[in-house]
């Protein structure tokens, strides 16, 4: 690791320093050749960072983890994991290296983390790199979701590194450089829990305390405030990937942070026709993480973090058990109350508008829809221009008479979404050295509400005969 000159980007180490015990020191593998393929200039902004800077070859030496900062103290994090159910007590940054934290221009703490730059320790077998698609990939479908105002990780770049990456065919390799509020996972907690240290537990309940949930220190008991707070941001969370149409694939403990940011964005998708039973990941063979399972996916998961905070959150198991099991109940009512607001907002119902009449009119709503197939993002959208199929015009007439305002439907639905076959329209390109296709699809999800002619391609579904056989992959 080569340190990089005449630059003032500092990298604190806290999580480094404060929890030792599972974070391994690692470096990144060197980059043959490196060049960047999208930089993210307004995020960079936004972390106090030099977008000149980092396009220089300083700048890229720190986004793929080889020029870094004198004190910088790279790690490897330490995790375990339910993967699509089964247990794991080992997984851990096998291709990934949280660098250090940056402090943003509103003094919030962000870490920047890298995906693909090669193994550690934690790579169970795996080559530790990943291919410029899957990262392309992730950068497109995060910075969609921050645009939609969906809480997610943000990527800040994609750089190429000049090495081949072998999976069914070789791809060109490359590594994402990720912002998070912080990579804490339920894992994490899992990880500390199952090796029996129960004063590492307590300090790493602490340091996700301090990160996240500061308050609830002065709480009379800080370890129940913060499974509170998992499972409010969490509620939230999947309440907003549902309203979105987003799947993300591979719900595993590993993947569910404690910041309620989406992250690792493997094989996710937004759906086209809207089928509760819809999967895309190719490894998801019984639809685990089906779209309509999503919720219930989440509050397992919560449980799983409740379990590894037991012993932290009374002395006596029966009264754990019991805080616990109240703080997971308050699961159902927060995820039904903000899917519930947002199906408001998507239909235009004010405050006025009973419960019973606006949930009753969603529940039809949506069994119309999966029983005539059509495009979730294109009927909301088309609504609130006034635009019926026909089989809806008996339920779009009692909508009607219930005075939806229009205008806020179009603040809530989005034109465009990171459709699929567009996706990998752009995807295709790139790998061909063609990154213009990227650029203009970005250049789309980056502001989703706003309808703009001569862009009505990115508007439309998939043809038919994409949507039945489409399926995404991990990238691992």
């Amino acid at each position: 690791m080569s340190i990089a000159p005449d630059t003032t980007v500092v990298l604190g180490h806290r999580f480094a320093t404060e929890l030792p015990e599972i974070a391994l020191r690692w470096q990144a593998e060197s980059a043959p050749d490196p060049r960047l393929l999208v930089l993210n200039e307004s995020l960079a902004a936004e972390l106090g960072l030099d977008p000149a800077w980092l396009r220089g070859p300083d700048g890229i030496g720190l986004l793929v983890g080889t020029r870094l900062p004198a004190d910088a103290e790279p790690v490897a994090q330490g995790y375990a994991g339910h993967q699509f159910g089964g247990w794991v007590p080992r997984l851990g940054d096998g291709r990934a290296l949280l660098l250090g934290e940056l402090i943003d221009t509103d003094e919030r703490l962000r870490d920047l983390h890298l995906k693909g730059s090669g193994r550690t320790p934690f790579a169970r077998g795996g080559d530790g790199l990943a291919a410029v698609g899957p990262m392309l990939r992730e950068y497109l479908i995060s910075e969609a979701m921050h645009a939609l105002g969906i809480p997610t990780t943000r990527a800040l770049s994609v750089v190429a590194t000049g090495r081949p990456v072998q999976r069914e065919t070789l791809l060109g390799g490359a590594v994402l450089a990720r912002i998070a509020t912080s990579h804490l996972r339920v894992g994490s907690f899992q990880y500390v829990r199952t090796a029996g240290d129960l004063a590492l537990l307590r300090r790493l309940a602490d340091h996700a305390i301090s990160r996240h949930c500061p308050g609830a220190a002065e709480t009379e008991n800080p370890y129940l405030a913060l499974l509170d707070s998992v499972v409010a941001v969490q509620a939230n969370l999947i309440a907003q990937w549902m309203l979105a149409g987003f799947v993300h694939g591979v719900m595993n403990t590993d993947n569910m942070t404690i910041s309620g940011e989406t992250i690792d964005y493997g094989p996710c998708a937004f759906m086209d026709a809207f089928d509760p039973k819809t999967v895309f990941s190719s490894i998801d063979s019984f639809g685990r993480y089906a779209y309509g399972n999503q919720p219930a996916i989440a509050a397992w998961n919560l449980t799983r973090l409740a379990e590894a905070l037991l012993a932290l959150i009374s002395d006596d198991q029966d009264r754990a058990v019991e805080l616990a099991t109240e703080s997971l109940q308050r699961f159902a009512p927060l995820y039904s109350a903000a899917w519930s607001a947002g199906m408001r907002r998507k239909l235009g119902l004010g405050n006025e508008v009973d419960d019973t009449v606006a949930q009753q009119l969603v529940d039809e709503l949506l069994g119309m829809l999966e029983s005539e197939r059509v495009d979730y993002t294109s009927f909301f959208r088309g609504l609130a221009s006034g635009e019926i199929d026909p089989p809806f015009e008996v339920w779009a007439a009692r909508w009607r008479s219930l005075d939806p305002d229009s205008e806020a439907m179009q603040r809530a639905n989005p034109v465009y979404i990171p459709r699929n076959h567009l996706v990998e329209e752009a995807l295709a390109a790139a790998a061909t050295g063609d990154m213009e296709p990227f650029h203009r699809l970005l250049a789309v999800i980056s502001s989703p509400y706003d309808e703009r002619t001569g862009y009505e391609r990115y508007a439309e579904p998939a043809p038919e005969n994409f949507g039945r056989c489409f399926q995404t992959f991990c990238g691992t």
